[in-house]
């Protein structure tokens, strides 16, 4: 018998004639991986959340069955659903930010399940959780219990998901993009921790990725979405030796293999940095001297020329995103930052909200970066409207619906919010945000994580477009390499704060000469 069996799942929004998910039907068996693969905005996402009636508002749910260990969960009280929810299903959402409290200590997030479902005491729960987080790689657990979701990474924060999915042994995990945000050399970690609970707990594991290598290395069964409906599903084997559908081949044949970009050295540089380092005060305690400063980014020197991108890489929690952070001077930094002659932190601050205009960025997590009550035309022009109010009204929808055309989404989405797009599709609103200014240097973090194959070719090439157009530079920050590759002419790679390598990014994938990034190439070629 099927631990998770549906039949017939429709989804439709309100306001829409036609259903988003139609008439999709699959099974996941205990100790069974099933992926769910698909473009962004195919429905995997939704189709998960129906299975617990987590389902955004105005979103209306109809099917024959959804059965979990043959119960009816259609017929269940609310009351018996949130008992399931987290109890035998457990999910790890795409966005960690959107899922975690901002104002409760990961050691009450994840405690906190522990204590409603299984009715331990608060040291016992702290047992629990120190076990859960070392499982999850994250072994500094003692010092993580006391932090709040913004003092991590965004992979620490995805694993703090996983651990909160785990905790209490789950019969279903339901797994949207959890490699989203961890870099190679932990995405297999993780993967290989879900298949050993998968294994040995019996687990039945709905995985939603964009990630076909990994699809192909750990799932038993393949349902490969578009446009809201199951067009082919076989054993993982058979699908990836003999698709039987034009839209999986295509889907199958995305592979990034090109050389990286030759840097040109005759460019004028656009962005220097000089000893550039950024330091968090530890946390005061009752009775001790407050501990000494953690210092998040070392003495870093870098150089952007126009026209080039710069690609850093590294491990989640190594500085990547705090460092794009100081250049930005969106957290204190000290050093020197020159940016076209200018030196950013003398810069007073009406000097500094013009130079902004001048310096756009594409956040990690797309869903916390987006305002939900706006929608998204108001969400692309709000910057524009800002730094351009001579602009008229036609001017401005000129340019949203010629941006919204680049980045490959539809006129009438300029309508919609947030709420009514896939991840991917929000990923996309929050590039053309950035570029409908026209900056002069683009920071990019993660900017295709949350992108199916297929969908990053598109963004990678518009990128690489708009910068032999309009000689644009980028600071491309990803833990996906192959991504980086096609992208980068110079390559940084940072571990614990510090830079280790940097380079003509085909000399150093060619040639690492650091352990750590031979380690990190290889992990990459592997997955």
């Amino acid at each position: 018998m099927s631990l998770l069996s549906v039949e017939n799942l429709s989804l439709r929004f309100a306001h829409q004639a036609e259903d988003v998910v139609h008439n999709v039907s699959f099974n996941v068996a205990a100790g069974e991986m099933v992926a769910l693969v698909g473009e962004s905005g195919s429905g995997k996402s939704l189709t998960a959340l129906a299975l617990m009636d987590l389902l955004p508002a105005g979103c209306q749910r109809t099917a024959d069955k959804i059965e979990l260990s043959g119960r009816d969960i259609l017929s269940l009280s609310p009351l018996q659903q949130y008992a399931i929810r987290g109890g035998e299903i457990g999910m790890i959402f795409q966005e960690p930010m959107t899922a975690l409290n901002p104002l409760h200590t990961i050691e009450k997030q994840i405690s906190e399940t522990l204590i409603l479902h299984q009715g331990m005491s608060q040291n016992e729960a702290r047992q629990r959780v120190l076990e859960l987080l070392d499982k999850v790689q994250l072994h500094q657990g003692p010092q993580l219990l006391r932090r709040y979701p913004h003092q991590l990474s965004g992979g620490q924060r995805q694993r703090v998901m996983i651990a909160m999915a785990l905790a209490n042994n789950p019969k279903l995990l339901i797994a949207d993009e959890p490699t989203t945000a961890l870099d190679v050399t932990v995405q297999a970690d993780i993967l290989a921790l879900l298949r050993d609970l998968q294994e040995n707990m019996q687990l039945g594991i709905l995985l939603i990725t964009h990630d076909l290598p990994l699809v192909k290395r750990y799932a038993d069964h393949v349902v490969v979405m578009q446009n809201g409906r199951f067009i082919e599903q076989n054993t993982c084997a058979a699908l990836f030796a003999s698709p039987q559908t034009d839209y999986a081949k295509k889907l199958l044949a995305t592979v990034l293999n090109d050389p990286a970009p030759t840097p040109n050295k005759q460019r004028e540089i656009l962005l220097s940095t000089h000893g550039l380092s950024v330091s968090f005060p530890a946390p005061a305690t009752l009775f001790r001297r407050r501990p000494a400063p953690f210092q998040a980014v070392k003495n870093i020197a870098l150089t952007v020329r126009k026209g080039e991108t710069l690609g850093v890489v590294g491990e989640s929690g190594s500085g990547k995103s705090t460092l794009a952070q100081a250049i930005l001077q969106l957290t204190p930094a000290t050093g020197q930052i020159n940016f076209d002659g200018l030196e950013l932190l003398q810069l007073k601050r009406q000097e500094l909200r013009q130079w902004r205009a001048r310096c756009q960025v594409v956040f990690q997590d797309p869903w916390s970066a987006l305002n939900p009550r706006l929608t998204v035309g108001q969400i692309i022009t709000e910057g524009l409207n800002f730094h351009a109010p001579s602009l008229t009204q036609q001017e401005v929808n000129n340019k949203l619906c010629k941006m919204l055309q680049e980045v490959d989404l539809p006129e009438d989405f300029q309508h919609r919010y947030p709420h009514e797009l896939s991840g991917g599709q929000r990923q996309r609103v929050a590039i053309a945000r950035a570029l409908i200014l026209q900056p002069d240097l683009l920071i990019l973090d993660e900017p295709t994580s949350a992108l199916d194959r297929s969908v990053q070719f598109q963004i990678l090439a518009l990128l690489q477009k708009l910068q032999r157009d309009y000689s644009l530079s980028y600071i491309f920050i990803s833990h996906d390499l192959q991504v980086v590759r096609a992208m980068s002419h110079e390559l940084l790679v940072l571990y614990a704060g510090e830079a280790i390598e940097q380079g003509p990014t085909e000399a150093i994938f060619q040639q690492p000469q650091h352990a750590y990034t031979q380690a990190l190439l290889k992990a990459a070629l592997e997955s």
